[in-house]
């Protein structure tokens, strides 16, 4: 049981349509690495990439975990998306509801 808001992390990811986004969603939530991941469609990115300023709309993927799972949750992120260097950028959860940290201990492996 995670003892501390601390243990908790948000992972957020970009993907460059909705299926994608749903493909890597489903497959973390379902291997139990991942509690839920929230998709927001339609997000605006503006980044430099190979020397060029590139204006992409992508979906954003919000993925609640424990921090002892990030290397699984990267390493399958990896594995699923269709980026050369994905987004994948850990937050650590300072402060949250004890009953959903509890849940998030509760449906992850």
């Amino acid at each position: 049981m995670m003892n501390s808001a601390s243990s908790a992390l948000v992972i957020l990811v970009t993907a460059g349509s909705e299926s994608e986004a749903e493909k890597i969603a489903m497959g973390l939530v379902q291997e139990g690495i991942a509690a839920c991941a929230s998709i927001v469609p339609k997000i605006k990115s503006i980044y430099t990439w190979e020397g060029k300023i590139e204006n992409e709309e992508e979906i954003l993927l919000i993925i609640k975990t424990r921090e002892s799972l990030f290397e699984k949750v990267r390493d399958r992120i990896k594995s699923l998306h269709s980026y050369s260097v994905p987004e994948i950028i850990a937050l650590p959860v300072t402060n949250a509801l004890k009953e959903y940290l509890d849940w998030i201990v509760e449906v992850t492996v």
